[in-house]
């Protein structure tokens, strides 16, 4: 079956659905990497984006957002930026698979028992919630918005990009 559109998932309903250990046949998450880039060296500038609504992300968006970033970030900074996935999809998001075609009414039981099967995750973003963080130097700023940017019309919902300081972690010269 085709996937369905984000927007069948995209508003927060119902109870949490994230106990993996009693369900069977779970998709896998399709996030790669919750952290790319140069893991080792501080950065004294982040970058974050945040949700603007409460809202349900698909994985499917979050990884589609970190592949547009990193792509802009390779090209500008390659060694120059630690790009951080902040949210891990635990919602599992379920649907009911109708039959369609000539003479799906004598096989199909309509919506009796329409519990749904489990098709892939989610995460469930509230007003303010951290997506994706940059963190990169004075250098690159221009580069790090531009990439938050184009990684925000993947979400498909109303976000907002923030700039931070950060203090070295102690113990190191500054």
């Amino acid at each position: 079956m085709t996937r369905k559109p984000a927007r069948m998932y995209r508003s927060i309903e119902g109870q949490v659905y994230t106990r993996q250990e009693y369900m069977g046949g779970i998709p896998n998450c399709r996030i790669v990497q919750f952290d790319v880039g140069n893991l080792r060296t501080f950065f004294p500038i982040e970058l974050s984006l945040s949700i603007e609504e409460a809202t349900q992300v698909r994985d499917q968006s979050l990884e589609a957002a970190r592949v547009s970033a990193v792509r802009v970030l390779e090209a500008a900074a390659p060694n120059g930026y630690h790009l951080k996935v902040r949210k891990y999809p635990h919602q599992i998001l379920r649907e009911h698979k109708m039959a369609t075609g000539a003479g799906a009414d004598r096989i199909s039981d309509g919506m009796r028992g329409a519990f749904g099967k489990p098709v892939g995750h989610a995460v469930r973003a509230q007003i303010g919630t951290t997506l994706l963080s940059i963190y990169t130097t004075a250098d690159h700023i221009d580069d790090a918005k531009e990439a938050l940017r184009k990684a925000s019309h993947k979400i498909g919902s109303p976000s907002r990009v923030t700039i931070t300081k950060r203090l070295p972690p102690k113990g190191t010269a500054a």
